[in-house]
């Protein structure tokens, strides 16, 4: 089988239900943003230690680029008639909340915004999240005009998502020892200098 087909030369694509659809559509921009995240978090991936623990960063980022196919096939047309057929359910959701809460346990409490940065693997999750933000936003989209194209759960997972990709960027730091940057407003730094 050849990896060009040709079908999509006149900027058309196909979605699982036989539709043609335009490459631009909504539907094809969430595609492509959750495609764009699937990378960041494979890049990320690259930059982390390998440990053989599913509960590790890695493994869990593991998991979460699965389930991002699973809520790819979902806006690519597939039936989400029976979600035991491999889509995302609230369990999903759930997992993510239990990451989330196991991984700030071992984190200094916030008191300010961080910004952006720290190790290789920290600073891919930080772009990884804002661009899961950015899959957010076209899901949101994308049910504005056509309200039952994605379940509600896929909404859900994204907002929980970017929650955990945050959190995931502290422990990166904090395992590798490269401390955060505390965002402050200008009149605080300017008051020190």
């Amino acid at each position: 089988m050849n990896i060009y087909t040709r079908t999509g030369d006149h900027g058309e694509t196909g979605l699982s239900d036989g539709r043609r659809v335009a490459k631009d559509c909504p539907r094809m921009e969430l595609s492509g943003v959750l495609d764009e995240l699937n990378s960041l978090l494979g890049m990320a991936r690259a930059f982390l230690p390998k440990e053989g623990d599913d509960e590790t960063i890695d493994g869990v980022l593991g998991r979460v680029q699965s389930e991002l196919f699973l809520l790819g096939a979902e806006v690519a047309g597939f039936p989400a008639v029976d979600p035991s057929n491999g889509l995302l359910t609230d369990d999903n959701v759930t997992r993510l909340e239990q990451d989330i809460d196991r991984c700030e346990a071992s984190l200094r409490r916030l008191t300010s915004f961080v910004v952006p940065g720290g190790s290789p693997a920290a600073a891919a999750l930080h772009l990884a999240r804002a661009v899961c933000r950015r899959a957010e936003r076209r899901l949101v989209g994308l049910l504005r005009v056509e309200p039952d194209a994605v379940r509600p759960v896929g909404l859900a997972y994204l907002n929980r998502l970017s929650d955990l990709l945050f959190v995931v960027s502290r422990v990166a730091n904090a395992r590798t020892g490269v401390g955060e940057t505390d965002w402050r407003p200008r009149k605080e730094r300017n008051r020190e200098n």
